[in-house]
Order: C-alpha cells, then structure tokens, then sequence
C-alpha cells in the first residue's frame, strides 16, 4: 500500500498554494486558490514548464502579452520563457497546476506586492 503524502499549503498574498504531490527532479502539483480581485505577478520561468487546468471561477490569463478569459475545464500549457500572470478579478479562482520541478525559477517583472 502506498504512503500517504499530507499536501502543504503556502499563503501568497494573492491567495494560496496547495502542493499536494512533489517529486524532487521530476515534476510538481498544485491548487493554486486565488482571491477575487486578486492577481499573480507578470512573470516568466527560466527552466519551468508548466500547464493549468481551471477547476472553479473564471480567470483572466495573460500569456505572451494576451488576455484571454478561461473557465472551467480549460487547459493552460505555459513553456519556459513565456510571459504570464493570472487574475480573478470576477470571484475567487481555483487552479490546478502541474509542472516540471523548479519550484524557485520565478522572474517577476511586475509585482502587485513588492516582491
């Protein structure tokens, strides 16, 4: 029987991360929780693929300078080196994210909390 990993959850200023499966080298799960009116920073990974799956809310998704609205069930894949933010600024967003692991391979270009 396999053994029980218990998620960690990360407070952001824009909400909060829920990693619920973490393989060093390998790849990284998340439930990204944003709050309404809320938004990640501009940024940018230098090594991180990632892809995001909207499970509730509408988000509003910058990627390579495009603002598009996404809803549940859509699908997000972000290589690296690609410009994106994330915002909710309809009601609060729920996201799963999958990724290559580089947990700390964030370039922020512009950041609502001084980060």
């Amino acid at each position: 029987m396999p053994m029980k990993n218990k998620p960690v959850t990360v407070k952001k200023p824009w909400g909060q991360e829920l990693i619920f499966a973490s393989a060093p080298k390998l790849y990284l799960g998340k439930i990204l929780t944003i709050n309404k009116g809320s938004r990640l920073s501009l940024q940018y990974h230098t090594k991180k693929h990632e892809t995001l799956y909207v499970l509730k809310g509408r988000c509003l998704m910058e990627i390579k300078g495009k603002k598009s609205v996404y809803k549940p069930g859509d699908a997000a894949p972000i290589a690296a080196g690609v410009r994106h933010r994330f915002a909710a600024p309809y009601g609060r967003v729920t996201l799963l994210e999958v990724s290559t692991y580089h947990p700390d391979d964030t370039v922020r270009l512009k950041d609502d909390y001084g980060r």
